[in-house]
C-alpha cells in the first residue's frame, strides 16, 4: 500500500513538481516517521524536529505529516490525554508539571488545557496524599519530640511534591496533615 502518489508509468516525466528524488526523499521521511512511531506515540512537533534535524525539505515533512495525521498515526490530542494518565498514574505527577512536560513536546496549549481539564483539584489533592502516604511508610521519624528529624522529613516530602509539579501551599498543608496521621498511626 503506497501513502504516496508514484509517478506514472505512461508519462515519462511523471506529475508536475514531483521528480523520482522527492518522490524517493518523502518515502524516506515516512519511513523514519514510521520507525519512531513504532518505539512511542510521538507529537507533530517532536516528529518536524526529527525530520527537520536529518535535513528534510519543509514540504517533504508538511507532506508526510499531514497524511500521517490523515490516517490517525499523529493526534496530538490522543497523544496528550494518553501522556496525562500515563504520568499521573506513573509518575504521579501534578497539572503544573503535566503541562510543562507537554509543552516541550510541541503541544498546543488548547491541546494542554483540554487533556488537563479532567483534573480537579480535589484529585490533585487525593493523588498528593497518596504518594506523601507511600513514602511515609518507609521514613524514620524519630522520637515524637524530635522536630528537627520531623522538618527534615516534612522538606523532604514537600520538595518531593513541588518537583512533581504539585503547588507547595497544597503540598506543606497534604505533608502536615499526612505527618500528623503516620505519627498517630505509628502509635497505635
Amino acid at each position: 500500500m503506497a501513502l504516496f502518489p508514484l509517478p506514472s508509468t505512461s508519462d515519462p516525466g511523471g506529475a508536475p513538481g514531483h521528480t523520482e528524488d522527492s518522490d524517493k526523499r518523502a518515502e524516506q521521511a515516512r519511513a523514519l516517521c514510521l520507525r519512531l512511531l513504532t518505539a512511542r506515540a510521538r507529537t507533530r512537533a517532536e516528529l518536524e524536529a526529527q525530520l527537520a534535524k536529518r535535513g528534510y525539505p519543509d514540504e517533504v515533512s508538511v507532506a508526510v505529516l499531514d497524511r500521517l495525521a490523515q490516517v490517525g498515526l499523529v493526534d496530538d490530542e490522543d497523544f496528550a490525554e494518553q501522556w496525562v494518565r500515563s504520568r499521573r498514574q506513573n509518575a504521579g505527577k501534578g497539572k503544573r508539571a503535566l503541562a510543562a512536560e507537554l509543552r516541550n513536546k510541541g503541544v498546543d496549549n488548547e491541546v494542554i488545557d483540554s487533556a488537563l481539564a479532567g483534573i480537579d483539584a480535589g484529585a490533585e489533592r487525593t493523588r498528593a496524599e497518596q504518594l506523601v502516604r507511600d513514602k511515609l511508610r518507609r521514613e524514620k521519624l524519630g522520637d515524637p519530640g524530635d522536630r528537627d528529624a520531623e522538618n527534615k522529613v516534612a522538606r523532604r516530602l514537600v520538595g518531593m511534591l513541588a518537583r512533581r509539579g504539585y503547588h507547595q501551599t497544597m503540598a506543606l498543608d497534604v505533608v502536615t496533615a499526612e505527618l500528623a496521621n503516620e505519627r498517630e498511626r505509628r502509635r497505635v
